[in-house]
């Protein structure tokens, strides 16, 4: 006698987790590390220009960047939470250290505190200077704190500056244990988050 075909509610039990994640998530994740590293390059260079047009030009980049990094992140944690990630397969979470373990969490969870930190920092910080935020030059943005040189120069400056380092160090290290897994413990752990990995991806 046939087996009976599995029922909905049964399917649905029966259903494997995804081992990778979906589209949108690879998506946000990948576009907002490269929006990082060009906006903390730009960052970086423009700081050591003189005034001048091309820093100006520069500076309105970076606020832009700073406000896109901003809403992506949002973006990413909204989506996050309503599509949760997929788990560490169990042979790899039995495989980690504790302190590994803590530090994975820990690391992903600064890293979201960071980047919502520097882009606000950076824009209470032109604010506080006098420089109003002009999205794309097109939307003009709410002035996040009162026009104050001195508490710029001496809270908001550093405030943003210290953060982004912070924020630097930590995708840094992020990317560092994803390359020690992959090529040193070949557990296939990047492959989760690897767009061009053979295997298939939720959506």
């Amino acid at each position: 006698m046939p087996a009976e075909p599995l029922k909905p509610q049964a399917a649905t039990a029966h259903r494997v987790p995804a081992r990778r994640y979906g589209a949108v998530a690879m998506t946000l994740h990948w576009l907002l590390a490269l929006m990082i590293v060009t906006s903390f390059s730009v960052g970086l260079y423009m700081g050591g220009l003189p005034f001048s047009p091309l820093r100006l030009k520069l500076f309105n980049w970076h606020k832009w960047a700073g406000i896109a990094i901003l809403g992506l992140t949002a973006l990413r944690l909204l989506w996050r939470l309503s599509h949760p990630p997929p788990p560490l397969p169990a042979c790899i979470a039995a495989a980690m250290p504790g302190w590994q373990l803590v530090a994975h969490r820990g690391t992903h969870l600064l890293l979201y505190l960071l980047l919502f930190a520097v882009p606000l920092a950076g824009w209470a910080y032109s604010s506080a200077l006098g420089f109003p935020v002009v999205w794309l030059g097109l939307v003009p943005l709410p002035d996040f704190v009162p026009v104050d040189k001195a508490f710029a120069e001496a809270v908001l400056k550093p405030l943003h500056q210290g953060s982004a380092f912070a924020l630097g160090a930590v995708v840094l290290l992020h990317a560092a244990a994803a390359l020690k897994h992959h090529f040193i413990d070949h557990d296939g752990l990047l492959d989760r988050m690897w767009p061009f990995s053979h295997q298939g991806h939720a959506r």
